[in-house]
C-alpha cells in the first residue's frame, strides 16, 4: 500500500526564492490548462492531455509572455498539468456517478493571494542525498530526520503552509504487517461530551483543541485585524494567526492518530457509524462537530486496519443505536440530548446512553460484517477439524484381537 511520510524543510534565503519561482510557474501552467480547456469546450473543440501540454508548456516557453518558464524544471510544469487533468476527469467521474465518495466540484483557478502553495515532483525531478533533498533547478535542501523511509519514494510534495514553513511529503510503499490476532472486537459511538464511548465502557476523552485555544486565537485575530492591509506588521500579525492554527491542527491530528491505533492494535474488528459529519457541520454544532474530528478519526481507522490488517465496518446512520436495549433488544424510542442514562421498560436494565449504543453498534456492526471476525482459520490456523467423540448410538470402530 501507499502511504505518505512527511519532513520538515529548511530552505535558504536564496532556495525560498527559487521554490517561490516553481510554486508562481506551476500555479500559472494548471490555470492555463483550466483556461484552455475551457476555451476549446466552448468552440466545440476536442482536444487531447497532449495536446494541452504541448500547449501550455512546450509552444508557451516560446513566447515572450512565458519565457520565464524555462527558469524552473520541467517536471513540475507537467506535474501542474496531470493535476488540472485528474481534477476534470474527478469532475466528471462525480457527474456520471463513477467516482465514489464526496461529490467533487468544477475545477478551480489556483490563486496567488492563497498562502499555501505546493508543488508535485516525480523521480526525475528530486533526489535524496544523504539528509538534504535535492529538488531540479533548486538544489539541496536540507532536511529534518525524524524517521527513516521504509522504501524508495516514487514522488515528493514540497508545500509551504501559510505559518511560512516548509514540508516535503514523500510517498512511499510499504507491505502490509498484519498483527498478530485476537479474539477481540469493539464498537464506537461517536460523541462531543466525550470523543468516542466503547462497548467495552471505556470514554475516550475529547480534548477540544479548539475551545482551549479560542483566548490566543481571538488575541492573534484582533491583532490582525487593525493592522493596515499591506504593511509588514500585517504580514507578521497574519503569520502569528497561521501559527496557532497549526498548533491547534496538529494537536487535534496527534490525539486522533494515537486513538485510532490503539483501538485498531487491541481489536480485530472495528464497528462506527457512518455519520453524515458533513450535514453536522451545518448546524448549530458545527463548530464543536470539526473540533472532534469525526471523519479524520473514521479516516485514520480505515488506513491503519488495512495496514495492519485489522476490520472497520460502518454501520447505517438510521441505525437507532440509542433507542434499543442491548440486553434485550427492546426499541424505547428517541430520547432527547439531555437523557444520559435511562431504564429498559421491558427487562429494567439500566444503561448508559453512550455505552449502550456502542454495544448495539457493535452487534448491527457483526450483522453487516456476516458474524464475528474470524480470528483463527482465516490467518494461520488449522482449517480441517479435529477428530470428534462418537454419539451414544453410534456404532463403534471394530478393532482386532490383539
Amino acid at each position: 500500500m501507499q502511504i505518505r511520510y512527511r519532513y520538515r524543510l529548511c530552505p535558504s534565503p536564496g532556495q525560498q526564492q527559487a521554490l517561490a519561482r516553481v510554486f508562481g510557474c506551476a500555479r500559472v501552467v494548471f490555470n492555463d490548462c483550466l483556461r484552455l480547456r475551457e476555451e476549446a469546450h466552448a468552440a466545440g473543440e476536442k482536444i487531447s492531455d497532449t495536446e494541452v501540454q504541448r500547449r501550455v508548456v512546450t509552444l508557451a516557453k516560446a513566447t515572450p509572455e512565458r519565457a520565464w518558464l524555462g527558469e524552473v524544471a520541467s517536471v513540475a510544469l507537467v506535474q501542474a498539468c496531470q493535476d488540472a487533468r485528474r481534477a476534470y476527469r474527478n469532475w466528471f467521474g462525480s457527474l456520471s456517478g463513477k467516482r465514489k465518495g464526496r461529490k467533487a466540484g468544477h475545477p478551480k483557478f489556483r490563486s496567488r493571494k492563497d498562502h499555501r502553495q505546493s508543488v508535485r515532483l516525480t523521480r526525475n525531478g528530486f533526489a535524496l542525498h544523504g539528509s538534504r533533498l535535492y529538488v531540479a533547478k533548486v538544489g539541496d535542501i536540507k532536511l529534518r530526520w525524524s524517521r527513516e523511509l521504509p522504501s524508495e519514494p516514487s514522488s515528493v510534495t514540497v508545500i509551504q503552509e501559510a505559518d511560512g514553513r516548509y514540508y516535503a511529503s514523500f510517498v512511499v510503499e510499504v507491505a502490509v504487517t498484519p498483527l498478530p490476532v485476537i479474539a477481540r472486537d469493539v464498537g464506537l459511538d461517536l460523541g462531543l461530551g466525550v470523543l468516542a464511548a466503547t462497548s467495552d465502557g471505556e470514554f475516550i476523552a475529547n480534548p477540544r483543541h479548539v475551545r482551549k485555544a479560542e483566548r490566543r486565537l481571538a488575541k492573534a485575530q484582533r491583532s490582525l485585524c487593525r493592522k493596515q492591509k499591506g504593511s509588514a506588521n500585517r504580514a507578521k500579525a497574519r503569520v502569528r494567526v497561521a501559527v496557532q492554527h497549526r498548533k491547534v491542527r496538529e494537536a487535534r491530528a496527534d490525539h486522533l492518530h494515537k486513538t485510532a491505533l490503539r483501538l485498531v492494535r487491541d481489536n480485530q474488528a472495528v464497528y462506527v457509524e457512518d455519520l453524515a459529519v458533513s450535514g453536522l457541520a451545518r448546524t448549530r454544532l458545527a463548530k464543536s462537530v470539526h473540533d472532534a474530528g469525526w471523519a479524520m478519526l473514521v479516516r485514520l481507522l480505515e488506513e491503519k486496519a488495512l495496514r495492519y490488517g485489522r476490520a472497520v465496518t460502518k454501520v447505517g446512520r438510521w441505525f437507532p443505536s440509542s433507542q434499543l436495549c442491548s440486553a434485550c433488544g427492546h426499541r424505547d424510542g428517541p430520547k432527547p440530548l439531555s437523557v444520559r442514562e435511562w431504564a429498559c421498560a421491558a427487562c429494567g436494565t439500566v444503561h448508559d446512553r453512550d455505552v449502550n449504543a456502542a454495544r448495539n453498534i457493535r452487534l448491527e456492526g457483526r450483522k453487516v460484517a456476516g458474524g464475528q471476525p474470524e480470528t483463527i482459520n482465516g490467518c494461520g490456523g488449522s482449517v480441517r477439524p479435529g477428530l470428534a467423540l462418537a454419539g451414544p448410538g453410534e456404532t463403534a470402530t471394530h478393532r482386532s484381537a490383539p
